[in-house]
């Protein structure tokens, strides 16, 4: 038996992060959220990563990077 989720609102956050010296820059890019069978993703992306960036999935309501305007860590 499989755990039906309904909730069509995205619920991670895709980034792409580039390096610059010690510092991490977090571009929001994308969203994920679970099929409704609870047996996949769906994703959609907004931007493709051009640079090299590593794509990082996050969840939404951590409080890492969740602001989505890009930052610089």
């Amino acid at each position: 038996m499989t755990t039906e989720t309904t909730n069509a609102r995205p619920t991670h956050r895709i980034f792409a992060v580039t390096r610059n010296g010690k510092k991490k820059f977090w571009q929001p890019i994308g969203a994920l959220w679970a099929h409704s069978d609870g047996k996949g993703f769906n994703q959609k992306l907004d931007y493709l990563p051009l640079n090299g960036a590593e794509i990082v999935i996050r969840v939404i309501g951590d409080d890492t990077q969740a602001d989505g305007n890009g930052c610089a860590q």
